[in-house]
């Protein structure tokens, strides 16, 4: 397994890293919001992003992650990876890279599934950075599971009706169309009850109820959106995929974008242990520095082994998706989803500690990292959800002892090496 890279490639993160570090962090600071990368009526920060997408585009690293069909260059997840822990250091890196999720999946479910009309009028634009989606999946009374959702959609004519609420549909405020899930097979198998239809913003009958708030966002800048979808009429043309086959399609659009979050989440540990580092050869207590503290040097070894730990496991990931048949990452995948939300919360939470009374204040990017932790465990699906995967999929190559005590029980085995070995031990 080769964990490099060619210098030609390397020169590509070197300049990454340089860029998003001197011209992206300051959109951060501008914008803060986490919604503002979405929306498109912020004309002075659109004024200072374009330049910084042209440039981008023009070293030929936007929208990296398409297919080659679809403009992109075909690196793989492995060097995806490795752009994605660069990337993942900006809230806007993303959207000036052309990455932005869920538009990056909803691109590729379109891509995959959407009309003619439906590429030209959503797909280009999504792929140009004009436009952006949501994904709207989750329900209030059923969280990611959809074995529980009960928004529906039935056909009347040359219609689809769908009628029910969705929650936490991100950025739908800001959309020009939306990517809905909906029972449409009440009675079949609990994964084949669900079809997937693109819906247009403007179509009536969708309500925002709400926009929620996340940790890290303020009532106004809230962006999460509780929607009711009444008797929303759409085309028969706009269900994506076969009846009953969202789950399928859904599950297609989140194995990479996995390992994507996966990187980000590395780039933002790696920016928290840099404040730590700084912070231990800064501040002074009971006369000395806090980098000759014991405790300290504790901190910073544990973050770091935990972030090398966690980053070899992504990168060994993806490489895995490149080089191994289909399906053969998926342990991996949710090996990488179970422990990223626990080294940002531990990192970032050591990092917190270590700043004290500031740390914990909005005038350090610490609080934003530590409480964007929570939001890692439960997106995508919960951490207990992967843990039971990895489980099952260890078990399912796993043996049962053969007799009454375990393989390596060890009176067993020695009586086994006796035996094998009678005739040199001069044992009966």
């Amino acid at each position: 397994m080769n964990l490099t890279v060619e210098p030609e490639f390397q020169a590509k993160l070197d300049w990454m890293n340089r860029f998003v570090r001197d011209e992206i962090e300051a959109l951060d600071l501008l914008f803060p919001s986490s919604g503002a990368p979405y929306d498109k009526t912020l004309t002075k920060a659109a004024e200072i992003a374009k330049p910084l997408q042209d440039e981008v585009r023009s070293r030929g690293l936007w929208a990296c992650h398409l297919d080659p069909a679809l403009g992109g260059k075909g690196y793989g997840q492995f060097k995806l990876a490795l752009m994605n822990e660069i990337i993942g250091r900006a809230s806007w890196a993303p959207t000036i890279f052309g990455c932005a999720a869920p538009d990056t999946g909803n691109a590729e479910i379109l891509a995959m599934f959407g009309t003619k009309e439906q590429k030209a009028r959503f797909l280009q634009p999504l792929l140009d950075g004009d436009i952006c989606s949501t994904f709207s999946m989750t329900e209030p009374q059923a969280g990611a599971d959809p074995k529980e959702f009960i928004c529906k959609a039935w056909r009347e004519g040359d219609e689809w009706v769908i009628q029910g609420e969705k929650w936490y549909s991100s950025n739908a405020r800001f959309a020009s169309f939306l990517i809905v899930m909906a029972v449409t097979e009440p009675d079949a198998k609990p994964h084949e009850r669900m079809s997937m239809f693109i819906v247009p913003s403007e179509t009536p009958g969708i309500t925002i109820k709400r926009n929620v708030p996340g940790m890290n966002d303020t009532e106004e800048d809230a962006s999460q959106a509780y929607i009711y979808y009444d008797h929303v009429r759409v085309p028969l043309d706009s269900m994506l995929g076969a009846p009953g086959e969202a789950f399928k399609v859904a599950q297609a659009r989140l194995g990479g974008g996995r390992i994507h979050h996966a990187m980000r989440t590395v780039g933002q540990c790696n920016h928290a242990l840099e404040m730590m580092l700084e912070r231990a050869l800064s501040r002074r207590t009971q006369g000395r520095l806090l980098a000759d503290h014991q405790f300290v040097q504790g901190l910073i070894a544990d973050s770091a082994i935990e972030l090398e730990q966690f980053r070899l496991l992504v990168l060994k990931t993806a490489w895995i998706i490149d080089n191994e048949p289909h399906g053969a990452a998926r342990m991996h995948i949710g090996m990488c989803k179970v422990a990223m939300a626990k080294v940002l919360h531990d990192i970032s939470e050591r990092a917190v500690h270590l700043h004290g009374a500031l740390g914990t204040s909005k005038d350090m990017p610490l609080a934003k990292l530590y409480m964007g932790a929570p939001m890692l465990a439960v997106a995508d699906g919960p951490t207990e959800v992967h843990k039971v995967q990895v489980a099952k999929a260890l078990l399912r190559n796993a043996k049962p002892a053969p007799g009454l005590f375990p393989s390596e029980h060890i009176p067993t085995k020695r009586e086994a090496a006796r035996a094998r070995y009678a005739h040199i031990l001069g044992e009966p």
